[in-house]
């Protein structure tokens, strides 16, 4: 099983030397890839040109988008910033696609919230490819490093939606709300049940969750939720923030992922809940 980090682009105070450290020290560390999501109605980097400067500040991690909300984005602009990137980072780059939960990221960008739909997604996955493996009606660069361009992953759930994602992705990337194992081994069974019926025996199958390490672990993970998820208003996020992700001692940490490996995924991306590097060096020790 492959191992990856997720750069803090939730956590405020973000400035250039944070997000180069981090993004060097998982370089150059026992990672496998690099990953970082997009929202629009928050105080975050802006998701592309945040790829952008992982790709160029990169040089042996994969770098995966966990997710692009693609629904609210036109497709041939996506698929040539996409096909920058992968030029940039000499073909490591994997799309993470999904519809995306905030009406209002959708109304801030003057996107219709009615492509809020898997429908539209995997629509809008095959018009990159099309562009991609020069197949579209017209000639758009730059041509991706990886042959046809970057794969692409599914941020599905429901079975339709995972059925659906198999038109047009190599595999899932899911998230574990309760960092449960239980969770995360029936959500890797319906994937490769749902990729079957298109004929994909083996879906790539990338799982991840919020981490917080140390004694004063809870209330870290609570401070950041609190924050990320005030969208869904404050009483529901300090009653999720109070169970959600993984929190604990290193010890507890590295047992927790060799559970996940017997569940069969691919790779597990952690999420972190604090900008501080020690938490990453300290999990580094036990990789």
């Amino acid at each position: 099983m492959n191992i990856g980090m997720t750069l803090p682009v939730m956590e405020p105070g973000l400035t250039r030397n944070n997000l180069y450290e981090w993004t060097n020290q998982i370089d150059n560390g026992p990672w496998s890839s690099i990953a970082l999501g997009e929202r629009i109605v928050f105080d975050n980097p802006e998701f592309i040109s945040m790829l952008s400067a992982v790709a160029a500040w990169t040089k042996n991690v994969e770098i995966i988008s966990t997710v692009s909300v693609l629904s609210m984005h036109d497709p041939v602009l996506s698929a040539k910033q996409f096909a920058t990137i992968d030029m940039l980072s000499e073909g490591r780059l994997t799309v993470g696609v999904g519809v995306g939960g905030r009406q209002e990221d959708y109304e801030a960008i003057g996107s219709d919230w009615k492509n809020h739909r898997w429908k539209k997604v995997s629509e809008f996955a095959k018009i990159m490819q099309s562009i991609w493996a020069r197949e579209f009606a017209q000639d758009i660069g730059p041509k991706p490093v990886q042959a046809k361009g970057p794969k692409i992953l599914a941020g599905a759930i429901g079975p339709k939606a995972l059925t659906m994602s198999a038109d047009y992705a190599s595999g899932i990337a899911g998230f574990s709300f309760n960092a449960d194992i239980d969770e995360i081994s029936d959500a890797a069974v319906r994937v490769r049940e749902a990729f079957s019926i298109k004929g994909i025996k083996e879906p790539r199958i990338v799982t991840s969750f919020w981490f917080a390490i140390g004694k004063d672990s809870r209330l870290q993970m609570q401070s950041h939720l609190k924050r990320y998820l005030a969208w869904m208003g404050k009483e529901m996020a300090e009653n999720l923030a109070a169970n959600a992700g993984f929190c604990g001692s290193i010890e507890d940490l590295a047992g927790l992922i060799k559970e996940v490996k017997k569940c069969g995924v691919d790779d597990l991306l952690l999420v972190p809940t604090s900008k501080d590097l020690k938490q990453v060096i300290a999990i580094e020790e036990i990789l």
